[in-house]
């Protein structure tokens, strides 16, 4: 698979190709603003379709943290040329009658080196709830509730919820520039 070469307008930057194991566009835009907000050098931020190797509505730190690990190792046996591959995924969490959204990013680069990080969590309403414990993907569930479209392509949960004061891309970026600290002090992260 080939991907369009960017022309590096400053030739002092060094120009670097990350692969997001998703095409979901908040996925790859939150990816290109952390790595711009962390470093100085020039990024071209692509997505590819890769699976997760998990179910589509994740449950729990460790299935989550596995579907994000996953896409970013698929990605990278996809797509070895790249410099770095991120694999975000999102799942949900019960707490007794309650239910929690988070996400977990996971970052690879050709050393070998990992980086991870996940979000704030927040608390669902009851009827999102009903909806996601009755087998529906919260994406989905967000959908039919507030009576919407491709939700998690968009401002997601959080972005409903928060009445558009935080989006998902937003939500994420700051997950995905904590992922970048081993990155970001290679002498104290080897």
């Amino acid at each position: 698979m080939a991907f369009p070469k960017r022309k590096n307008i400053q030739s002092d930057k060094r120009q670097f190709l990350i692969i997001v194991g998703s095409k979901n566009p908040v996925k790859i835009s939150c990816t290109d603003i952390a790595f711009h907000q962390a470093f100085d050098d020039a990024f071209l931020i692509e997505g590819l379709n890769v699976g997760s190797g998990v179910s589509n509505q994740p449950i729990g730190d460790e299935e989550t943290y596995q579907g994000a690990l996953n896409r970013a190792k698929n990605s990278k046996t996809v797509f070895p040329e790249a410099d770095y591959w991120v694999g975000i995924e999102g799942g949900i969490e019960t707490m007794g009658e309650e239910m929690q959204a988070f996400a977990w990013v996971v970052i690879l680069d050709k050393t070998g080196k990992i980086g991870k990080a996940k979000t704030a969590t927040f608390f669902l309403p009851p009827a999102i709830v009903a909806l996601v414990k009755g087998g529906m993907e919260l994406g989905d569930a967000d959908d039919q509730f507030f009576n919407r479209e491709s939700s998690k392509t968009g401002n997601g949960a959080v972005g409903i919820l928060t009445q558009q004061r935080i989006d998902r891309k937003d939500y994420y970026s700051p997950a995905v520039i904590l992922a970048l600290i081993p990155f970001m002090n290679p002498d104290i992260y080897s």
